[in-house]
């Protein structure tokens, strides 16, 4: 079955920088754009980024624009978010996804904070 594996989170300080990484499993990986949304506390789930099957097209939301970036890896069934500048309105659950659909994985908790 499809299986989604995030990890990377932590705490960070402001400006600091994290990586994430999501392992996919249970389907053609290269055939499917993926993306990476993000939950904050009492809020909704939102999209961070998303990238194409073949990593020629990426986009990401205006809040992170400049600041992250989403990669792939096809031989290895990853995709990646790098983190830059981080603020604390960036601290979340961190999930991947086909952008086709679920399921979700568990996720990777960030949190920005000093």
């Amino acid at each position: 079955q499809v299986q989604l594996v995030e990890s990377g989170g932590g705490l960070v300080q402001p400006g600091g920088s994290l990586r994430l990484s999501c392992v996919a499993s249970g389907f053609t990986f290269s055939m499917f754009e993926m993306s990476w949304y993000r939950q904050a506390p009492g809020k909704e789930r939102e999209l961070v980024a998303t990238i194409t099957s073949s990593s020629r097209k990426t986009n990401y939301a205006d809040s992170v624009k400049g600041r992250f970036t989403i990669s792939r890896d096809n031989a290895k069934n990853t995709i990646y978010l790098q983190m830059n500048t981080l603020k604390p309105e960036d601290t979340a659950v961190y999930y991947c996804i086909r952008s086709t659909g679920g399921p979700w994985g568990q996720g990777t908790q960030v949190t920005v904070s000093s």
